[in-house]
């Protein structure tokens, strides 16, 4: 080896010196293989072996179906075919082949696509098929008359290859193993992609990745060195290299986080079962590991898997393979079942086997069998020049040739606790997907044909009559107060209408009723909820899915909720149905079932939504820093309860419960009604002043207070394992409401802080300039309550659990610059503009108008209230807001905060 390695030393300086090719340069040599690269980035490989009387010419290219794209899905197979069709010198290369005794072939694969031919160590062979491949290289013909006979045999085997059960559910088990990442699709891509993939498109792919920079040149068997150099240089020196620069591939598969399944049925008679295991790319040290894993649990006939499958009889036989991958890759085991067995059982025990390797570790016997094997395998492929030729394209592929010494000599080197580690850390149920083929006579399958002839089905279509386009709402302050009608029915109701023209005649119907007060409803727990949430669920005259064919038959939808004694009913409907729609409503609110099943089912899916949130960062800091800041003892309606108190709250619920509350608490109380659309409002009135007449409840309203209280400068981290995006929550409370000074300005402060679209303070901070967050920015919830005047400036944002003290630094500084510095012109200028015509947007959707209405009701005002602080908004200074920032936001470390992720660091408990 030193003799070979000193002549080929002396081989370059020699080349380099004499034959005037100083561009190409040595870069490695490791075992008799040695490495040259040309100025235009080609990269060779020469191997000679004198005691072979061939050469083998492999050119291997780094592209393969994991570089392919949308509608590409075969691509880089289907150009392999092409490129045999002929170039301009070379014009019938099968011929060529013959009639120079080669034999030569294509494959291609996930990382790269390979050329090759072997024939008699001649120099007239050898120069043309370097010329060959050379011309190939950049002037494949890929016209469309060859596609156009091409694909059809490429279809052709496609389709053999969909007639083997066994391949099928290879792909389709490996499909389902990766969720993103191209090693999930089949090589040979699929069938509608290969039959209509346009010529242009294969042009511009072979354009991309067929070129000397994405390419090795690997010459094996006997030829003379320095001439063989010089041919290399004379044929692919002239190759220019494209200015655009080739990038790799960047998705990465995602950890699997559950045992997946694949069932197929197809026809044949032999079952099928198979188990794949996500397994590290080949240039990482536990692949090596894993080689060992696989010949311990395959072998045959020592074999783990095989003593306890095939041995016993309980299948026929095994297989299993591992491609050596650039990128994280997988393990593959098939086992074939016999139709007279129980593939049931033979599944048991093969995942039992495998789940067992972590109790039963491998035995110093098992990995010495193993090594030996392995080793004894490269050994062979060492020793014969023209197999290794082609067989360096896989380690070609994954990065570098020298992957396949490094691979050997780990396998080599390898211990038992590598080998059992690796064993321990892979084969577990949540990495593996379990594959079935269950044979049938006749199966069961549905065809759905691809999009065709869509221009026709469309051309000359007219659709139903129109429904119109409305009025031209003016949404002005004055305009709406002018359009509103308000009043009292003599039952107490206070309403407020407005008729308009909606496209379609659509109405937006709300109604509240409120009763009960802080004593009253002390105690009820998730009484109020469970009651309002079993109003849909059947009426003393209609079951509920009578309920939902009616609103069916109605086009309506009628949606119910609650919080203590407050109840809302929203509508949307159309005029010709609004009416029988708030009838329904009516019989809802009035006379519900209250049916024992229909409450365990909301029982249940309330217990498993909080024992869903248990593990949700973003729940787990709303619900935490509520608790935090909890200023009512246990049974007030505003007390803030724990998630166990709320689990025992909602398993304490009771029918009778229900009822009670529904005797007790439904009525009138202070009940607001709002309608706005295509209406006949006399009706309307009528209906309701009818239908609540004596409807009051026990316990009249009076409004539960929540006065204004300091916050706690509490920051507090909450760990949530094994999940991938964390979340920070924080809020400061402010003495003040709607009719403060200033309101406006810490209106328009909280939005340059954190509202607009990604260009607030805290946005730009950990998202445009840090990079550390999707979604991060700020808020201020005022209070209406003049009494109260409880309200609070909040922050947010989502990111990485492993960026979170760029997070907390952000918040900090970001905050402390604004006190410090204020608001420039500019951002009050944009805020002002953004925050008016936002408002405008509101009041244009009858949705949110009718809710601005309805709190106009309840605080006695009207639009002009909500002019006033436009206004006042409008004539807003600098000087202002920043006055306004200082006298009412403090330093990030007087809010309460809370950080929920899994912030465990490396090592700890």
């Amino acid at each position: 080896m030193k003799r070979i390695t000193r002549t080929l030393i002396l081989l370059a300086f020699l080349v380099a010196g004499t034959t005037g090719y100083a561009q190409m340069k040595k870069t490695a040599s490791v075992e008799g293989i040695t490495q040259y690269e040309l100025d235009n980035g080609l990269k060779v490989l020469l191997f000679p072996d004198n005691s072979a009387q061939t050469i083998t010419v492999n050119i291997t290219y780094l592209v393969g179906s994991r570089h392919e794209g949308y509608g590409e899905k075969g691509m880089a197979h289907l150009l392999e075919h092409l490129v045999f069709k002929g170039t301009p010198n070379h014009p019938d290369i099968p011929k060529e082949l013959t009639s120079h005794g080669a034999r030569a072939n294509g494959t291609t694969w996930y990382d790269r696509t390979n050329y090759y031919e072997t024939f008699n160590a001649t120099d007239e062979n050898l120069e043309w098929a370097l010329d060959l491949e050379a011309d190939r290289m950049v002037n494949s013909f890929i016209a469309k008359k060859d596609l156009d006979s091409e694909f059809s045999v490429v279809r052709n085997e496609f389709e053999s290859g969909e007639n083997n059960p066994t391949g099928v559910l290879l792909e389709k088990v490996i499909n389902a193993a990766f969720l993103w990442h191209n090693y999930g699709n089949s090589t040979i891509g699929n069938r509608s992609d290969i039959e209509r993939v346009p010529i242009e498109n294969l042009k511009a792919f072979y354009k991309k990745f067929y070129r000397p920079d994405n390419a090795v040149l690997m010459i094996t068997g006997k030829f003379d060195e320095e001439k063989t150099l010089n041919l290399v240089k004379e044929k692919f020196g002239k190759i220019q290299k494209p200015d655009t620069p080739l990038r790799d591939s960047h998705t990465e598969e995602p950890a699997q986080d559950g045992e997946k399944r694949v069932a197929l049925s197809r026809v044949g008679d032999l079952q099928l079962v198979s188990s794949l295991y996500h397994t590290p790319s080949g240039s990482d040290p536990d692949y090596a590991a894993m080689s060992v894993v696989e010949q311990v649990l395959t072998d045959e006939p020592s074999g783990r898997l095989y003593k306890a499958l095939i041995e016993t009889q309980k299948a026929s036989s095994l297989w299993s393979f591992s491609p050596f991958t650039k990128e994280p890759g997988f393990l593959y085991i098939n086992v074939n079942v016999p139709s007279d067995k129980d593939a049931d059982e033979v599944q048991s025990v093969l995942t039992s086997v495998l789940d067992q390797v972590k109790e039963k570790p491998i035995t110093q016997e098992e990995l010495d069998r193993a090594k030996a094997k392995l080793m004894k395998e490269f050994d062979q492929i060492l020793r014969n020049s023209a197999r290794l030729g082609t067989f360096m394209s896989e380690f070609i592929g994954a990065g570098d040739f020298r992957l396949a010494f490094i691979h050997r000599d780990r396998v080599e080197a390898m211990t038992l606790e590598q080998v059992n580690k690796a064993a321990a850390k892979y084969l577990i149920p949540s990495n593996r997907t379990i594959g079935r083929f269950y044979p049938t006579k006749s199966p069961e399958r549905v065809a759905i044909p691809h999009v065709t002839n869509l221009d026709s089905l469309v051309s000359g279509y007219k659709g139903k009559e129109s429904k119109g386009t409305g009025e031209a709402f003016d949404v002005a302050y004055d305009k709406i107060e002018e359009r509103l009608e308000r009043g009292k029915l003599d039952n107490g109701i206070h309403y407020g209408f407005i008729e308009k023209s909606n496209r379609g005649a659509t109405v937006t119907f709300n109604f509240s009723m409120r009763t009960g007060d802080a004593k009253s409803l002390t105690g009820k727990g998730m009484i109020p909820s469970f009651t309002a949430a079993m109003l849909n669920k059947g009426t003393t005259s209609m079951s509920r899915q009578q309920i939902e064919d009616e609103l069916s038959r109605l086009k309506s939808s009628v949606n119910l909720y609650a919080r203590n004694g407050n109840v809302y009913a929203s509508i949307e409907s159309t005029e010709e149905n609004l009416e029988d729609a708030v009838k329904l409503m009516i019989d809802m609110l009035k006379n519900p079932a209250f049916d024992a099943a229909e409450l365990e089912k909301i029982r249940t899916e309330r217990l498993a939504s909080l024992e869903n949130n248990k593990t949700e960062p973003q729940f787990l800091a709303s619900q935490r820093l509520g608790e935090i800041n909890n200023n009512y003892p246990k049974g007030h309606p505003n007390y803030n309860m724990t998630i166990e108190e709320q689990e025992a709250a909602i398993q304490a619920v009771t029918v009778e419960d229900v009822k009670n509350f529904h005797k007790e608490f439904y009525g009138l109380g202070k009940s607001i009604l709002v309608s706005i659309g295509d209406q006949d409002t006399g009706k309307l009135k009528d209906m309701m002043q009818q239908a609540f007449a004596g409807f009051e409840a026990r316990h009249p309203y009076s409004e539960i207070k929540n006065p204004f209280y300091i916050n706690k400068p509490v920051h507090e981290d909450i760990q949530t394992p094994d999940k991938q995006n964390a979340m920070t929550l924080g809020g400061q409370t402010i003495e003040i409401s709607e009719y403060h000074k200033d309101y406006p300005a810490l209106t328009i402060a909280s939005t340059i802080l954190g509202g607009g679209f990604l260009n607030s303070r805290i946005a730009e901070r950990l998202r445009q300039k840090d990079g550390v967050s999707y979604g991060a920015g700020a808020g201020f919830q005022a209070d209406s309550d003049k009494e109260d005047s409880n309200s609070q400036v909040y922050i947010y944002a989502i990111y990485a659990p492993a960026n979170y003290d760029k997070v907390q630094l952000g918040f900090k500084e970001e905050i402390a610059r604004f006190i410090k510095d204020g608001i420039t012109e500019e951002e009050l200028k944009d805020a002002i503009n953004g925050w008016v015509q936002g408002r405008t947007v509101s009041r244009a959707k009858d949705n949110e108008l009718a809710s601005l209405v309805n709190n106009n009701i309840y605080y006695n005002r009207g639009m002009e209230f909500h002019k006033a602080i436009e206004d006042k908004v409008t004539s807003l200074t600098v000087k202002d807001v920043n006055a306004a920032i200082k006298k009412h936001i403090k330093p990030f470390s007087e809010w309460t905060v809370v950080n929920a992720g899994d912030f465990k660091k490396e090592g700890t408990e």
